[in-house]
């Protein structure tokens, strides 16, 4: 057997650079008891929760492949719920950090997420058109709602009634009765997408933002409240202001939706706030109270409004009617009643503007918390991956805007266009448009900032203390990493200087730029300003001119060649001491944007933007071998130090490693969700950081672990043989119409595996039941008892029978995908299914779980189990089983409930304090009592 080559795995190691992804939305979480001083952030596929007041990332909680595109944490602040690009969803503790909870509903991203009141569920809306309504206790979907036309944008639940209302981008806001699962009401009074909903004064009004400039006001009137004859006419009448704006086509519009079928409420538009941006919303939401409402558009401002309370807008209504008393000169009784009667609120004075915000870049999504005192803290997500939170009193006479926090210091403000490693492995270096950062490789910690102008390249000067930057404008600049100061700006370029090559010898470099000109440089020791010290400085030696702009240029190792990319789509190669022309490679359609050359001087690879790399040998010049890499532009490559492999990296958000002496791919690294800029290799090979436009660095480890190509391509196979299951027709239940409601699940991979493993295990009880019959069988002919011999599987379980296999293999399915799992099953099984669900029950063994799926199996099967005699009499028995075991449970639940209330009345009457009270809200309070009476006593002092 001949020798094969050995390859070793590069795995994932680290996230860094990045603050916050712009995909999601940023949301207060409660950490340790403290309320408005932690953000969860979605990070690529990860989610980051950030202290503001420190600019520390405290936790991380940890994603799978999918980048995150929503975020909302659970109503009693223990959970965060997360939803994916994908469609999934994952719900994670924050006291642990882990997402035990997975739901798979969805087949494209999650537009929105939101708890009900007490935080059993949970609905979700997405950019397939459907709103899934989950079920967080349980585990397991409650029922799919579709209606929609186009994406669901937002979606809330009523905190009194059994309602939900959602917005999409077909210009709808729909109603949904819960109870009965149907949309019984749309409002069709907007022209554009509606981007935001949102509920103020005691869910009696709402909110929705638009393409527009106008938050349009809606009256809500519950049909229960209305008809109630106890009902003040005053308060009813409150909140419809006659003077609000209103526009008479839209009226007539959302007149036409009005129908004697009206049970619920009636939905009727009160008026509009007018924005100060001319763009669409962006986000619209309230904070928990529901007293401020926010929003914002495309730009960098949040506009602050406050709702007024119904106690607020008397006072209000008062003090208007003594001023229109006082101005009206009553001649009778009669003409003293109009001013009383033409005193009337508008909307404009009932929802007040309190302030604009001002953000130092543009808003992708906030969120807002109100504290007892009436502080009320913003915390704002930047598009430029920057995290802000300022401070305001919104009940000041004029409200004072205070920055409280800015976190940047971990990451970029725009697209990191170059990396570099120091020599010793250690540092790394990434330069973007406005700055130059240093990071520490062990702790990914940034240990230096330096302002710079757009860097295209880099390198560090031999001994690690000073790094280059060549800048778009076609400076190159010398900064010194002790001080952090830009030591010499030199103009190099009279165009973008795209590329720089450090000398093999260390003494100098080399530069090419957009100007058709390649230039030498030598490091040289001149004296500083003082005069007392000398520094670095660079100095040029010679100029090469080209006919075309240069884009890419590298020094051979022996440092006799150099070769240079051209815009002509060639690469040129000369002669380093004579700069005489020694090699033209042509052969690609478009210009070669990177190249590299292997450490023995005898092979040169060139990446272009035709997805091409190829492989030519110096000595002739030849093409070895020409690869289809990318599915889309080449943008880096590089040869791993003293090896034959290289890796690169492409538009197509991938990393690929070669084999260039077998021209064989060995492996691709996958994680970046946008367009890879740049990559570098660390001088012992042994570390990968790659940038991307999605704001993130990643680092690439080598591990010990051997890569076998046949078996990494079986892994290749079955990756794309999971993502066909998942993109397969979902399967249908008989005598379902495809309505407003349907199954939350769809068919995944696991899914399927679940009920594989189901069919399985029964196969495995068919065998043992046949193979029992068969030994007493036996037994019976011989006279004497005969050994059984006992299946492997059962006896790793502990000798258990096969009946209760099946049900070890049932309590496995997650709750989740039960249901799609049982969909999945073939009738064959379900009448064993049927008969062991039977005995289980009659025992008392997992009720709850037996009688879910028992009914579920029922509903898709019913026309096929009645129609088979010999389950009648199955069906009958599982009647009367389930029915009484059903009860025996209940009671159980009831007896358990009455013994705990019981439990807590005997301690609340011994301790005299109330159970289960929240205890951060009287530490507060302590604490407030002791700051003031530390005040009282400094005053007195």
């Amino acid at each position: 057997m001949g020798l094969t080559k050995q390859y070793l795995r590069y795995t994932a190691s680290a996230l860094f650079g990045v603050i916050a992804s712009q995909k999601g939305n940023i949301v207060y979480v409660t950490l340790r008891g403290e309320k408005g001083r932690y953000v969860a952030v979605p990070a690529c596929e990860h989610v980051f929760i950030w202290d503001t007041r420190k600019g520390e990332k405290v936790l991380i909680l940890q994603g799978l492949k999918q980048e995150v595109t929503s975020l909302c944490p659970s109503p009693d602040g223990l959970h965060l719920a997360v939803g994916y690009e994908d469609g999934s969803i994952r719900v994670f503790s924050l006291l642990s950090g882990e997402g035990n909870v997975t739901f798979n509903g969805h087949k494209a991203a999650v537009m929105t997420l939101q708890y009900d009141q007490l935080g059993g569920r949970l609905v979700s809306g997405s950019k397939d058109t459907d709103v899934i309504v989950w079920d967080v206790i349980n585990e397991s979907g409650l029922y799919r709602l579709r209606g929609h036309k186009d994406a669901v944008t937002q979606a809330l639940f009523l905190r009194e009634k059994n309602l939900l209302v959602t917005s999409g981008k077909d210009t709808f806001v729909k109603w949904w009765d819960l109870d009965t699962q149907h949309c019984f009401k749309t409002l069709v009074g907007h022209r554009t997408e509606v981007w935001g909903l949102a509920f103020v004064s005691q869910e009696k009004r709402l909110i929705t933002g638009a393409a527009d400039s106008e938050l349009r006001v809606w009256n809500i009137t519950y049909i229960q409240e209305a008809t109630d004859p106890n009902e003040p006419e005053s308060k009813k009448s409150k909140g419809s202001p006659a003077k609000a704006e209103k526009t008479s086509e839209v009226d007539e519009i959302s007149d036409l939706d009005e129908t004697p079928e009206e049970r619920l409420l009636r939905c009727n538009k009160a008026g509009s706030i007018m924005r100060e941006g001319r763009d669409r919303v962006v986000t619209l939401a309230t904070d928990r109270t529901g007293r401020i409402l926010a929003c914002h558009g495309t730009d960098s401002v949040l506009e602050v409004f406050c709702v007024l309370t119904e106690d607020e807008i008397c006072k209000k209504m008062e003090k208007k009617m003594r001023k229109a008393k006082k101005k009206a000169k009553p001649k009778s009784e009669e003409e003293e009643e109009e001013p009383e009667g033409s005193v009337e609120m508008s909307l404009q004075e009932e929802i007040q503007r309190v302030t604009s915000i001002k953000a130092s870049a543009k808003i992708k999504s906030f969120d807002l918390i109100l504290s007892p005192k009436g502080e009320l803290k913003a915390t704002l997500l930047l598009q430029n991956n920057t995290i802000e939170s300022y401070i305001l009193i919104p009940s000041a006479q004029v409200p004072q805007v205070v920055r409280a926090s800015k976190i940047t210091i971990g990451g970029h403000r725009s697209d990191v266009r170059t990396l570099a490693f120091s020599s010793d492995n250690i540092a790394v270096l990434s330069a973007a448009a406005e700055s130059v950062k240093i990071w520490n490789r062990s702790t990914l910690q940034c240990i230096r900032t330096m302002a710079c102008e757009y860097a295209l390249c880099s390198l560090f000067v031999p001994g690690d203390r000073q790094v280059i930057i060549g800048a778009k404008t076609g400076k190159l600049q010398l900064y010194d990493l002790a001080s952090g100061s830009l030591l010499e700006t030199l103009a190099a370029h009279d165009g973008a200087l795209w590329s720089i090559s450090l000398s093999p010898d260390q003494r100098g470099f080399v530069t090419g730029g957009a100007d058709k000109c390649v230039k030498f440089w030598d490091f040289e020791l001149v004296k500083d300003e003082n005069g007392t010290q000398k520094r670095l400085s660079m100095k040029q030696t010679r100029i090469l001119q080209l006919d075309e702009d240069v884009l890419c240029v590298r020094y051979s190792p022996n440092q006799k060649l150099l070769a240079i990319s051209l815009l002509d789509c060639t690469v040129k190669i000369f002669y380093t001491d004579t700069l005489k022309f020694f090699l033209s490679l042509y052969g690609h359609k478009l210009p070669v944007l990177c190249m590299d050359i292997s450490y023995d001087g005898a092979l040169i690879a060139t990446g272009s933007a035709d997805r091409n790399v190829k492989i030519w040998g110096l000595d002739f010049g030849d093409c070895h071998r020409s690869l289809f890499a990318h599915d889309d532009s080449v943008m880096t490559l590089q040869f791993v130090h003293k090896s034959h492999l290289f890796f690169t990296a492409g538009k197509d958000h991938k990393i690929k490693q070669w084999d260039a002496d077998k021209f064989e791919h060995i492996q691709t690294l996958e994680g970046h969700h946008q367009e890879v800029w740049c990559l570098a290799l660390s001088p012992s090979g042994d570390y990968i950081v790659s940038s991307s436009h999605d704001k993130s660095l990643r680092l690439w480890e080598r591990t010990r672990e051997p890569l076998i190509l046949e078996e990494e391509r079986e892994m290749q196979r079955e990756a794309e043989y999971e993502e066909s299951v998942a993109k397969e027709e979902q399967p249908v239940v008989a005598g379902e119409t495809q309505g407003e409601t349907g199954l939350a699940g769809k068919k995944t991979i696991e899914t399927v595996k679940a009920a594989e493993q189901i069919m399985e295990a029964i196969e495995l009880y068919r065998e043992e039941t046949a193979k029992l019959k068969e030994h007493q069988a036996i037994c019976k002919a011989a006279g004497k008892e005969v050994p059984l011999p006992v299946n492997p599987i059962l006896q790793a379980y502990g000798n258990i029978s096969p009946s209760a296999y099946v049900l070890e293999v049932f309590k496995k399915v997650k709750s989740s995908e039960l249901e799609e799992s049982l969909l999945v099953l073939p009738f064959s099984y379900v009448p064993d299914l049927l008969v062991l669900f039977n005995e289980h029950v009659q025992w008392g063994s997992e009720v709850e779980l037996l009688c879910r799926a028992l009914l579920f199996l029922l509903r898709i099967h019913f026309g096929r189990i009645t129609s088979n005699q010999l389950l009648v009499t199955v069906i009958e028995n599982l009647k009367k089983t389930t029915i009484s075991k059903v009860s025996e449970v209940r009671n159980v639940l009831g007896f358990n409930m009455a013994g705990l209330q019981f439990l807590k009345r005997e301690v609340e009457a011994k301790d005299e304090v109330t159970f289960f009270a929240d205890a951060t809200d009287r530490f507060e309070e302590k604490r407030r009592k002791r700051k003031k009476k530390e005040k009282l006593v400094l005053a007195m002092v």
